[in-house]
């Protein structure tokens, strides 16, 4: 499998983002949740493939493009889309189904979630599996495109996912046991990001 560069992510975001601010939300997230992963993965011991994660960093919210009008509105209302908009649209590119599930599978939504909560998506399970899978989905908790953009502490992270049940703290907690929790000190002071 041939897995695309930089440059080649960086072109499809370009191509896709209906706004120059658009891009800079979601390109700098997408970079941000890369230096995330790769500083874990810069701590040694895991058996990934480090280009496919970076991959998977870099593409795992393309989909969210699909979310704004054509005045350069987002669609807050419909966001929990935007995994299977992304998945959508890089199987339309030709993308294989390994790369297509770093947008679908990042939420960690599960067909509970999908039934008790109503959400307007096909029910099922849309959960990281592959060890890449879950480092992107992992990373992605460490960053918010809020306006202003921030880093979340682990704290926070759990705080905010309490009201989605005790299960997805689990999951967070799980994925926290695998990979270490990043120093974002550097990274926030780098980005000019408040820590949350």
């Amino acid at each position: 499998m041939r897995i695309p560069t930089d440059a080649e992510i960086r072109a499809l975001h370009e191509r896709y983002a209906p706004t120059a601010d658009a891009f800079e939300l979601v390109w700098t997230h997408c970079a941000i949740v890369c230096e995330i992963a790769e500083q874990i993965m810069d701590g040694g011991g895991f058996d990934v493939n480090k280009d496919l994660v970076r991959a998977g960093c870099l593409l795992h919210d393309i989909g969210v493009y699909r979310l704004y009008d054509a005045a350069g509105a987002l669609d807050h209302t419909n966001y929990i889309k935007h995994g299977l908009l992304g998945h959508e649209l890089l199987r339309g590119e030709g993308f294989p189904e390994v790369i297509c599930r770093f947008c679908s599978c990042h939420t960690g939504l599960t067909r509970d979630d999908i039934e008790r909560q109503k959400l307007p998506i096909p029910v099922a399970d849309y959960l990281a599996e592959s060890a890449e899978e879950r480092l992107v989905a992992y990373a992605d908790r460490f960053h918010s495109k809020t306006d202003p953009p921030t880093f979340v502490s682990a704290g926070s992270y759990i705080v905010w996912a309490r009201r989605f049940g005790e299960h997805k703290i689990a999951m967070f907690q799980a994925m926290r046991e695998d990979f270490g929790e990043p120093d974002l000190a550097a990274l926030a002071a780098d980005r000019g990001h408040a820590i949350v």
